[in-house]
């Protein structure tokens, strides 16, 4: 199926090209560099989706030339084609508004829904969107919030308490691409789920998103909007900052690295230790670790510390595998390899040095 998609170099018709090219549609760009006519990609296509428009005008006129006329010009075109191509319009929210941006948007939706009376139609009411790809001090303030702070300049907030309704990018193009193929609307359809959130609480997630290279904190993936946000955040980083250092605590055993934080599932650690040294020897009360070694090869023991009986697995890269680490008993690992040993550490609990829970002990 040939997908018409106007505006398709804008941040909406980036995102929705690239996916409908993944899922198998033939896309037929269109944008202000097109050398094809308009005409000619009408002809070629089975479904039009019209994303082009202006929202940053040089004078007003240019609001109902980019929006009004332009829409007015491509349902003629379909017309003329005769066989009633559905057509899909990204409107705006703000077309409710009077002003010049509101009143061209609603024209062009009134246009759409007229062509409707022989053709499916979909017009969406787009809130405010946001993802990769989204230009800054254009599209979204959230494009702008994330370049500025991944680039390490100023933000500005007049009012941080002003709540505003964001929706995701990629819901936005899974919303358009369920149209294909489906009976059309004579309503306004929205895009779901949306997210109602202040300026402030965008800002000081983004903030955060940057401040876990430093305290190493996960972050909480169980919130739709966080998760979103921080995969649009990433997208803004510069193409030399996509690296950050650990602290390594380094002595002549080894060294023992701290990854990722987390409040509520622990922390993950990476030790390397060198041939024949034998690190541990405590156990904890409440404190429960996994051990997994993914390079070398070495023995982990325990020893309830009642008791005198040790119990040794060995572990190498050969064969992966969990070795979990009870409370109660006192435990090291021992590099019996001729190269580093490395293992991959969590901790049910990230380490605090006012309470370790951690007790000397020899096995």
């Amino acid at each position: 199926m040939k997908i018409l998609v106007t505006g398709s170099n804008g941040f909406i018709g980036k995102n929705l090209c690239a996916t409908l090219n993944v899922k198998g549609y033939e896309v037929i760009p269109f944008d202000k560099d097109t050398t094809k006519s308009l005409e000619e990609c009408v002809k070629e296509s089975d479904f039009v989706i019209h994303l082009a428009g202006i929202n940053r005008p040089l004078n007003v006129e240019e609001f109902y030339d980019g929006n009004t006329n332009l829409t007015y010009k491509l349902i003629e075109i379909l017309k003329e084609d005769g066989r009633n191509i559905p057509l899909l319009l990204s409107s705006s929210i703000q077309a409710k508004r009077d002003n010049d941006y509101g009143k061209s948007k609603k024209q062009a939706e009134d246009l759409v829904f007229e062509y409707g009376k022989n053709a499916d139609v979909f017009v969406y009411r787009l809130e405010n969107a946001f993802g990769k790809w989204g230009r800054p001090n254009y599209n979204s303030v959230i494009a702008t919030f994330c370049y500025n702070i991944a680039n390490d300049l100023d933000i500005q907030i007049n009012d941080p308490n002003v709540l505003i309704p964001f929706v995701y990018i990629d819901d936005i193009v899974n919303s358009f691409i369920s149209c294909i193929n489906t009976k059309g609307s004579n309503e306004y359809l929205y895009v779901t789920p949306s997210y109602k959130k202040t300026i402030g609480e965008v800002a000081n997630l983004i903030y955060s998103f940057k401040e876990s290279r430093k305290n190493l904190q996960v972050i909480n993936m169980k919130d739709e909007f966080s998760k979103k946000l921080y995969s649009t955040y990433l997208s803004y980083l510069k193409k030399d900052d996509f690296s950050y250092e650990l602290k390594m605590n380094v002595d002549n055993r080894g060294s023992f690295t701290e990854f990722l934080r987390s409040d509520d599932r622990g922390q993950v650690s990476i030790n390397i230790s060198k041939p024949g040294i034998v690190k541990g020897n405590h156990w904890h009360h409440t404190k429960n670790e996994k051990f997994l070694v993914v390079k070398g090869e070495g023995i982990i023991r325990f020893r309830q510390i009642y008791s005198d009986e040790i119990i040794e697995y060995k572990v190498s890269d050969k064969k992966l595998e969990v070795v979990d680490i009870p409370t109660g008993y006192t435990h090291n690992i021992e590099n019996v390899g001729e190269t580093d040993m490395v293992t991959v550490m969590w901790a049910n609990e990230a380490f605090d040095p006012e309470n370790p829970d951690t007790y000397y002990l020899e096995v």
